[in-house]
C-alpha cells in the first residue's frame, strides 16, 4: 500500500503546533490539512451517532447523574457495535460486518 497517498484533515489547528503528533504523521509519510470551513457535512456520521443515543437510549432512561450517563452511554455503544443491526450495512451487526472486510483484506 503506497503510504503517500494517506492525509490527514483535522479541525483543530492545536494539533499543527504538536512537534509529538507532526513527526508521527510526517515520519509515516502521511500529509497534513486543517478543514477551515467548519462544514456541517464533517459531523453528520457523528451527529447522527448521538442522535441514535439519544432517541434509543438516553430519552427512554434519563439518567440519575453523569456517573449514570456514563454508564448507559458504554452499554449503548456496545450494543450499537456487537448487537444492533444497521440498515446502511444490510442489517449486519457492525463488530460482524468489519471483522469480514478484515479478513478479506
Amino acid at each position: 500500500m503506497d503510504v503517500q497517498r494517506f492525509s490527514i484533515r483535522i479541525r483543530e489547528a492545536s494539533l499543527l503546533s504538536s512537534e509529538v503528533f507532526t513527526q508521527a504523521v510526517f515520519s509515516n509519510g502521511i500529509r497534513l490539512s486543517i478543514d477551515g470551513k467548519g462544514r456541517a457535512i464533517d459531523n453528520v456520521f457523528i451527529e447522527r451517532f448521538w442522535r441514535t443515543i439519544k432517541y434509543e437510549k438516553i430519552y427512554l432512561n434519563p439518567p440519575q447523574d453523569g456517573l449514570d450517563l456514563y454508564a448507559q452511554i458504554a452499554e449503548y455503544m456496545d450494543y450499537y457495535n456487537n448487537r444492533r443491526r444497521h440498515s446502511s450495512l444490510d442489517s449486519q451487526i457492525p463488530s460482524e460486518a468489519y471483522s469480514l472486510v478484515e479478513q478479506v483484506a
